[in-house]
């Protein structure tokens, strides 16, 4: 098994797959805001929703349609600048239209076309616009239009989220994914915390394409967090059409399987690190390892409390090495904790151990946290738990830009 990640990679660079985008004048001027993503044949289809107990339209419709049509999908509409959330049975209607019209534009089977929408919630979508736009961007799919797939879906974000991995299968085959994302801000774990859509041209049960969604989910778009805010919208959508030609995977624990999930679980990591590195105002990327841990489930709960706190975010803004807010963090983090027992280390440099603050250089601390990518590193030895997530700083950058959202 070998994995190469391609950077450059988009949803269409898998086999069968296109894509088109259309500015439907949603909320943004001069550019596209509604994409297509449309396979040549009929693809198993698994996808993660938010938790939030406010769900979008498009959240309601997608679950619905995934359970009566057995996980089979061959299309996906998606537009920014409206997230069709709070906007009653007039928005369950507008998600219904824009699915119905993309189905009628492409010829596609009932029940074939997933939907999703992003932006400001509360604000009716201009349908009228939408479908005029889903009719001419059917007009226009290509291989060649992943790239602009991936901008017409961003809202606050400043540069499109975007990658592919090839994966050479233990039986010989070789296997694509495709993969975009959008979110800058309103990002925390309960799902896979923003939109996003893979593809690829792997041959896999819905079933166990869902399993492996599941544990490539857990390890990179629910361990990352911006600001603690969970959004109405949230969706990862994962499509697999078939034709790389190898021998479909009925079992995730198989060869194959396990390196199909590989493969999956890079590429979600690779995404979801660029919506951290593109967080709203964000200037460092930070990494958080805590270990040593009663269990897993412990370790990702201090490591994700430490992630989500504003005064260890707003710290290392400043290059504050002020450990005394990550020992807080991991106090009430509801993980079993002993303070005697704590290790912690800033960019490498340790700063306390056995409970006790050790002798530090707090200018080279300082220095140590004073750099793009920063690591905090925990142990509170009771166990073997270990778990890593990432976050970034809090800036008056993303003050400014939620200040300003909606003007």
């Amino acid at each position: 098994m070998s994995i190469t990640i391609f950077a450059e990679g988009t949803v269409t660079t898998p086999h069968g797959w296109r894509a088109a985008t259309w500015d439907c004048g949603i909320k943004y001027r001069e550019r596209a805001d509604l994409a297509l993503v449309v396979s040549e044949r009929l693809a198993s289809a698994a996808a993660i929703f938010t938790l939030n107990r406010v769900k979008a339209a498009p959240v309601h419709y997608d679950m619905a349609l995934l359970k009566r049509n057995g996980g089979l999908l061959q299309a996906l509409v998606v537009n920014a600048g409206n997230a069709n959330a709070c906007t009653g049975t007039d928005g369950d209607t507008a998600a219904l239209t824009m699915v119905r019209t993309t189905e009628q534009a492409l010829g596609l089977p009932a029940d074939s076309v997933f939907v999703m929408s992003t932006g400001t919630i509360g604000v009716p979508m201009p349908v009228e616009r939408v479908v005029a736009g889903i009719t001419a961007a059917a007009e226009q799919l290509a291989p060649s239009h992943g790239l602009a797939a991936a901008q017409a879906i961003m809202t606050t974000d400043t540069r499109p989220k975007h990658a592919a991995v090839r994966v050479a299968l233990p039986s010989g085959h070789t296997i694509n994914l495709g993969g975009m994302a959008k979110g800058a801000g309103m990002i925390h774990p309960n799902m896979a915390t923003l939109l996003a859509v893979i593809t690829s041209d792997v041959a896999i049960s819905p079933q166990v394409l869902d399993a492996a969604l599941r544990q490539a989910a857990e390890v990179s778009f629910n361990s990352i967090s911006i600001d603690g805010d969970t959004s109405t919208n949230d969706t990862l959508l994962v499509m697999a059409n078939g034709m790389a030609g190898n021998p479909t995977i009925e079992d995730l624990a198989s060869l194959d399987g396990n390196a199909l999930l590989a493969g999956l679980t890079t590429l979600c990591q690779y995404l979801a690190h660029e919506v951290v590195r593109d967080g709203e105002g964000a200037t460092r990327f930070i990494t958080i390892n805590v270990r040593g841990a009663k269990s897993y489930a412990d370790a990702k709960l201090a490591a994700m409390t430490i992630a989500k706190s504003p005064l260890v975010k707003t710290a290392l803004y400043g290059a504050d090495p002020n450990w005394g807010r990550v020992v807080c963090a991991l106090g009430y983090s509801g993980a079993e904790v002993d303070p005697e027992r704590v290790i912690l280390d800033f960019g490498g440099m340790r700063v306390l151990a056995g409970g006790l603050p050790l002798p530090f250089d707090e200018a080279a601390a300082s220095a140590r946290l004073n750099v793009p990518q920063v690591l905090i590193e925990a142990d509170l030895g009771l166990g073997d738990g270990v778990a890593t997530v990432w976050t970034c700083d809090l800036t008056e950058g993303y003050i400014q830009i939620n200040t300003e959202y909606r003007t």
